[in-house]
């Protein structure tokens, strides 16, 4: 993001803050393709564009922030498949990182 856009930042971070308190942003859903895995997304639009911002609550210790970005497309509402793919990718990396730290911190 760009300095600029900084109501897009400030939107982002009040939903994380709601996230972090157990509740959920109005402009939050589960994003299609992730079959309700504690991923959440939140659209916020700013100067013509779209952004978004996709993060995990699935763990109570920690909230993952997993991509975000600027949609391109004009055409569709459909979230491109790269950036699902990578989504995809860091949410298993959150997973792996939130497993090895519960095993430190925890001796789960």
């Amino acid at each position: 993001m760009e300095r600029g856009q900084k109501p897009v930042r400030t939107a982002f971070a009040y939903a994380l803050y709601q996230a972090q308190c157990g509740k959920a942003h109005p402009a939050s859903e589960p994003p299609k393709g992730f079959g309700g895995a504690g991923v959440v997304e939140v659209c916020e639009d700013y100067d013509g564009d779209t952004y978004r911002a996709v993060y995990t609550v699935r763990f109570e210790e920690a909230i993952y922030v997993r991509h975000v970005f600027q949609k391109k497309s004009r055409s569709a509402i459909k979230t491109p498949l790269a950036e699902i793919k990578l989504i995809k990718v860091r949410l298993k990396a959150a997973e792996d990182l939130h497993s090895a730290f519960a095993d430190k911190e925890y001796g789960l």
